[in-house]
């Protein structure tokens, strides 16, 4: 194993120090850099499974504090769209998603689509608190049942 991968994890391995970069990996992920935390996450918990509740709330704080920082990038790109054209603007292919207002944002869970989501929520000026209590249900849902399902293939760790 390359010395930088063994450095990584045993710095996971670290509860302190693991609980720490889960939150770092989870928010970096939920921006819309191409970034995923269910390793992370999953790695942390092989280490260490008495973190199992801990990781999975850290996780999922981190991601929804990712999505929350998206919705407010969407808001201030609205904003200087709407400056820069001196009117309103509204996109007619996002009105479908008007109907469904914050709860959309349960939908933040999905890859590809779900970090984009948040971003867009801002821009249509969905109402944040509601916004971000729907991305912390979608999320907690992900990382609960995403991780159970790892732990229960790979009981043992993962085949290396």
């Amino acid at each position: 194993m390359p010395d930088w991968l063994n450095s990584l994890l045993h710095w996971l391995a670290m509860p302190e120090a693991g609980l720490g970069a889960l939150l770092v990996i989870s928010f970096v992920s939920a921006t819309l850099l191409p970034v995923g935390s269910e390793a992370a996450l999953f790695g942390l918990l092989k280490l260490n499974p008495d973190l199992f509740w801990p990781a999975i709330g850290v996780a999922t704080l981190g991601n929804t504090a990712g999505g929350a920082v998206s919705w407010f990038m969407g808001l201030g790109a609205h904003k200087l769209v709407d400056k820069a054209r001196h009117r309103p603007t509204e996109l007619r292919a996002l009105q479908w998603l008007q109907r469904f207002g914050p709860k959309a944002c349960v939908m933040s869970w999905l890859p590809i689509i779900g970090d984009p989501l948040c971003a867009v929520a801002g821009w249509m000026r969905f109402p944040f608190w509601p916004c971000v209590a729907w991305m912390a249900l979608g999320k907690l849902l992900r990382y609960l049942i995403m991780t159970v399902i790892l732990l229960q293939v790979f009981p043992g760790g993962l085949p290396l």
